[in-house]
């Protein structure tokens, strides 16, 4: 089912704090005009991060910049990546690095942009019944009796060597080959001595398996608690609300929930896009902003209102119980082992919804560990690279305007006199308590014991 805005709102807007805005925004011109193209067919894939289009649309925000948009939802993660490049949808929710893959040619060459970052790290690692039941002897119990979370995958080691032994592996699914999914799930394997395996592109090799202990295959997010369930796979790294569609399913339990300070989904454009219609792209941004505001607010006050809203059928199309799990701020582990998860889904604070250069850095890091970028690369890539993907004007000049209008507050948004987009060094941090540089990437790759680095090749 398709969603189309027919209610179109007056332009004018108020303008009489310009002038402080500037002060803040360097980047900002002058109030952006009229859209440039008002008719607009947004995609997303069925995740509870795709909340910021629903919302923008929902609540009015399209309809004040005078844009007319059409919500699709999309099948699957190629299908969004190859409608956007081929102008079908005139922008998506989007993993944040098939921007960052598009432009270095891997799987598809094209000139993509992130204007705005939808959400940051809102995923979980989930595993079966069968292969909890083997790990859970493995892992620290507290004093209240449940597991210590977050639970290294050094617990699922033993069985991932038992099953070797005898001959077997373990399966699990990821989302798309450059997904946070499959980086994530790459990343919790490796920090606990399991070898996820390589790529080798340059070779044919795109399956990632290449000396792999457990192996990774793609599987739409909707369709990974059946799957599982079918015994296709083991376990699988997604967004919501899958991981907790297996609990309340009762056929898999979430071993880990990532939440730190990392972009996850973005929203992604053809820099053509831009280049055509700035204004039409600052209006879109300027209306995601105010969604992502919204979702946040209020120590996530309106997320009840938000879970009930994307649970239709033509957003996610999940039951409001499970979506709202993670929306509200807990996470279910084991049946009825709930925790307080407050930052699962974060779509504003901590300066989420920016388009960060060093997040992209981080993925391409990620991309070369594991093979998809077969040769050493100077640091000065990584960084140029990086830049190429994001569009922090369009960002800053949204900013600007709401700022301008009202509708925001300038310290809603960092001092983009000074803020770059590169995150501070003990800002990310996964698993193993590494920390990343996003100006010493190479230096970064050497901390890691599993995964390519140096000049290493496969």
């Amino acid at each position: 089912m398709k969603k189309i805005s027919s209610l179109l709102r007056p332009l004018a807007k108020t303008t009489f704090a310009i002038a402080a805005a500037f002060s803040l925004i360097t980047a900002a011109q002058a109030a952006t005009g009229p859209a440039e193209k008002t008719e607009l067919k947004f995609g997303f894939i069925k995740l509870t991060d795709m909340a910021d289009l629903a919302v923008a649309y929902e609540n009015g925000y399209f309809d004040d910049e005078g844009l007319t948009v059409e919500l699709e939802a999309q099948a699957n993660w190629k299908v969004v990546l190859d409608r956007v490049i081929s102008g079908e949808l005139d922008g998506s929710h989007m993993l944040m690095a098939q921007p960052v893959a598009a432009n270095i040619g891997y799987g598809t060459q094209a000139e993509l942009v992130i204007p705005f970052t939808m959400t940051q790290n809102t995923y979980a690692i989930t595993v079966s019944n069968e292969i909890w039941k083997k790990m859970k002897k493995n892992v620290p119990v507290g004093a209240d009796g449940k597991p210590v979370h977050p639970i290294s995958a050094s617990t699922l080691k033993p069985v991932v060597d038992s099953m070797k032994d005898a001959g077997k592996s373990i399966q699990m699914g990821v989302v798309f080959p450059v997904s946070t999914h499959n980086m994530g799930l790459r990343y919790w394997l490796a920090a606990g001595g399991i070898n996820p395996g390589l790529y080798a592109p340059h070779k044919g090799d795109t399956t990632g398996q290449i000396d792999a202990e457990v192996l990774l295959s793609v599987t739409p997010p909707p369709q990974m608690p059946a799957t599982m369930e079918a015994g296709t796979i083991q376990g699988y790294s997604v967004g919501e609300p899958w991981n907790q569609q297996a609990v309340f399913r009762g056929i898999g339990v979430p071993v880990i929930a990532v939440h730190n300070k990392m972009g996850d989904k973005v929203f992604g454009v053809k820099k053509e896009f831009i280049q055509k219609y700035p204004n039409t792209s600052v209006r879109v941004v300027k209306a995601m902003i105010r969604a992502a505001k919204w979702l946040d607010e209020n120590n996530n006050a309106n997320r009840s209102a938000a879970a009930k809203m994307i649970s239709a059928a033509h957003y996610v199309g999940a039951d409001y119980k499970v979506i709202a799990n993670s929306m509200t701020g807990v996470f279910e582990y084991e049946r009825k082992d709930v925790r307080p998860t407050p930052d699962f889904n974060v779509f504003f604070r901590y300066n989420a919804s920016y388009p960060h250069t060093s997040d992209a850095v981080w993925y391409l890091t990620q991309m070369r560990r594991w093979g998809q970028i077969p040769e050493a690369k100077p640091d000065s890539w990584y960084m140029e690279m990086g830049k190429k993907a994001v569009a922090p004007e369009i960002y800053q000049q949204a900013a600007a305007d709401l700022i301008a209008e009202g509708k925001m507050a300038a310290s809603d948004f960092p001092d983009f006199k000074t803020f770059n987009g590169i995150r501070a060094v003990n800002e990310t941090e996964w698993i193993d308590g590494v920390q990343f540089d996003a100006a010493k990437p190479n230096e970064y790759l050497t901390k890691f014991k599993i995964g390519l680095k140096g000049d290493e090749k496969i």
